[in-house]
């Protein structure tokens, strides 16, 4: 029996190289690594301003304090997000507003979405950070249309999409304020080094988020300009920023997104392949966009009982996402039905993320597909 875990980091001598270039490096050339990082994913994703941080909770983060969320604002997403997107918000003392998803790709449903807009009468809503479920997007054209009739602020979390084009553009460089990646989207306990970055093409945004990212402090010179250690706050900021050692893995990572990316499509079309017409489990349908950070199947009944067969033959798997309302804190502090959002219910009940990263191997992708297909020909 194989052991295939949900997911494994690719790393080989690239990674070593940059993250031995910082170890090696010498005191005068602190922040080098994270300035390279930043001015490559600005050429990648092609817009004018990435700005680091430790992780994407804190670049989110950041961007709400870029923003000046305050208390008793609002923010609209979707009600299959993970639960740092609703956290963040609830950090600022301000209002998550969940909205239903679509069946077809899980992302937000843009008719519920501009509905809540259209009877929205609070002037406290400011923007929305909608989710990019899995590697694809939703209807880019009509979502920023939306979001600049209503006068919104729009923050992409597109943790799980880096390098995804959007009618031959990269998202990142399109009309978001702010795009949110990642050039490690697996994070958690899977991840060997954490990385956030905001993205934007707003001077104004950035020059804030630059400043707020290490506690708003300014540094000042004396007359000769040889003395660095007298400083000041200017504004209530934290502790966002990334390491020199994060930046070297995240700056190795980067540079293999888009042989990442053709491989995660390889492994995608050996799935849909396989287990397209399987009795109990469905395939999403996929636009060509799709890159795959995440494979979800469906499964016609009883997801938990399957994914334990899976788990006792060595296949682990994922959830993406459970839906927000279903979580013991938004249930209770603001008292939602299960039933609210029937989209986001319905779909949860069915969803199974199985293992999909570049390491897999095509014989581990078919062990992946053979059982599958074995404990569905047994399924009741």
């Amino acid at each position: 029996m194989k052991e295939i875990s949900f997911y494994s980091s690719s790393v080989n001598e690239e990674e070593l190289k940059q993250i031995k270039t910082v170890l090696e490096s010498n005191s005068k050339k602190e922040g080098f690594k994270v300035l390279e990082l930043e001015e490559n994913m600005a050429k990648f994703v092609g817009a004018k301003h990435a700005i680091a941080t430790c992780n994407s909770t804190s670049a989110i983060h950041l961007a709400l304090s870029s923003i000046k969320l305050k208390r008793g604002d609002k923010i609209l997403m979707s009600v299959n997000s993970f639960v740092n997107i609703p956290e963040v918000v609830r950090h600022f003392d301000a209002e998550p507003i969940f909205i239903d998803i679509n069946t077809e790709d899980m992302n937000i449903d843009l008719n519920k979405f501009e509905k809540a807009l259209e009877e929205n009468k609070s002037k406290k809503l400011r923007g929305a950070i909608i989710s990019f479920i899995a590697g694809q997007t939703p209807d880019l054209d009509r979502l920023y249309d939306i979001c600049e009739k209503y006068k919104i602020i729009l923050i992409e979390d597109a943790t799980a999409a880096l390098g995804v084009t959007y009618k031959d553009e990269t998202v990142g460089s399109l009309r978001a304020d702010m795009t949110i990646f990642s050039t490690n989207p697996s994070n958690g306990k899977h991840a060997l080094s954490r990385s956030g970055l905001i993205v934007t093409n707003n001077e104004e945004i950035a020059n804030r988020a630059r400043l707020l990212r290490t506690h708003a402090i300014t540094t000042t010179y004396d007359d000769f300009g040889n003395l660095d250690y007298i400083y000041d706050v200017v504004d209530i900021g934290h502790k966002y920023d990334m390491s020199e050692l994060d930046a070297a893995f995240s700056l190795a990572q980067l540079q293999k997104t888009n042989k990442f990316i053709k491989r995660r499509r390889e492994i995608a079309k050996i799935y849909t392949d396989r287990l397209s017409g399987v009795k109990h489990v469905s395939v999403p349908k996929a636009k060509d966009e799709h890159v795959f950070n995440h494979f979800i199947i469906k499964i016609s009944r009883n997801r938990d009982a399957f994914a334990r067969a899976l788990k006792e033959r060595g296949i682990s798997t994922g959830l993406h996402y459970i839906p927000l309302h279903l979580l013991s804190y938004y249930k209770n502090k603001y008292s939602i039905k299960i039933t609210e959002f029937p989209a986001a219910l319905t779909s949860y009940q069915q969803i199974l993320s199985i293992p999909m990263y570049p390491a897999l191997t095509d014989d581990d992708v078919n062990y992946i597909c053979d059982n599958i297909i074995e404990v569905a020909s047994e399924w009741i």
